[in-house]
């Protein structure tokens, strides 16, 4: 192990054990690197590492603490690992992507606001008459968000946005094949929505299964290339 990592499992275990609680300062470098048996590179090499997993913050002129550790937060930093699988691994998610996603259908059945609703049809008439790729993939992802607030919890919408952020990567829409799958995908979207409609629970997480497990399938056979996408580069 070298000193970076063990500093770096030093100060994990600090946190994980509790000693270090949420919103609390570190104690100074010097302690720090005596407690550990590390030189105040290591030591800050360390802090960078977990400052890009989000459980540490620097505060200038404060010194270093532990962040609030909301697990949204956290979950929404998966996407520095997510973002470099290639697209075999991508495809592996989906099934967990296809069971969270019914989950939270089921729940925002149950949860649905007439207000949440007629925004869900909005965005659905949007999608229906978008033509460019790169404006449906964005209303895509606020119409699956906006379901993903309304049916579960903070950490629930976090995972679930670093999922979609990370298939945006591959546009289908943009293929031979694309207008054929946007009709697809806008019959799915307002089976969707009409389940929503209904309450329907179990509707709604059939619906929301279905859709995915095609969107799967469109990425498993047709192996598009990566489109550089800024807008979802910067989720």
């Amino acid at each position: 192990m070298s000193a970076v990592e063990k500093a770096f499992h030093g100060l994990r275990h600090m946190i994980s054990s509790g000693r270090m609680a949420a919103g609390q300062q570190f104690p100074p470098e010097g302690d720090l690197c005596e407690e550990l048996g590390v030189s105040r590179g290591s030591l800050r090499e360390a802090l960078r590492m977990l400052t890009a997993l989000g459980a540490v913050e620097v505060r200038h002129g404060a010194g270093t603490f532990v962040s609030e550790l909301r697990p949204q937060d956290l979950l929404s930093r998966l996407s520095l690992t997510v973002e470099l699988l290639p697209l075999d691994g991508l495809l592996e998610l989906f099934e967990i992507r296809r069971v969270l996603e019914a989950h939270v259908m089921a729940t925002a059945a149950a949860r649905i606001t007439p207000e949440e609703l007629r925004t869900l049809y909005g965005y659905l008439e949007k999608m229906e008459t978008i033509d460019d790729p790169a404006e449906f993939a964005d209303a895509d992802h606020r119409f699956h968000a906006e379901i993903a607030r309304i049916g579960g919890s903070p950490s629930m919408e976090a995972l679930l946005t670093v999922f979609r952020s990370r298939s945006r990567y591959y546009s289908v829409f943009a293929l031979p094949e694309g207008p054929q799958f946007k009709r697809a995908g806008d019959e799915d979207h307002r089976l969707i929505v009409e389940a929503l409609a209904r309450r329907d629970p179990t509707a709604a997480a059939n619906a929301a299964a279905a859709h995915i497990a095609r969107s799967e399938r469109w990425l498993d056979a047709c192996r598009p290339p990566v489109i550089e996408d800024d807008a979802a580069a910067r989720e």
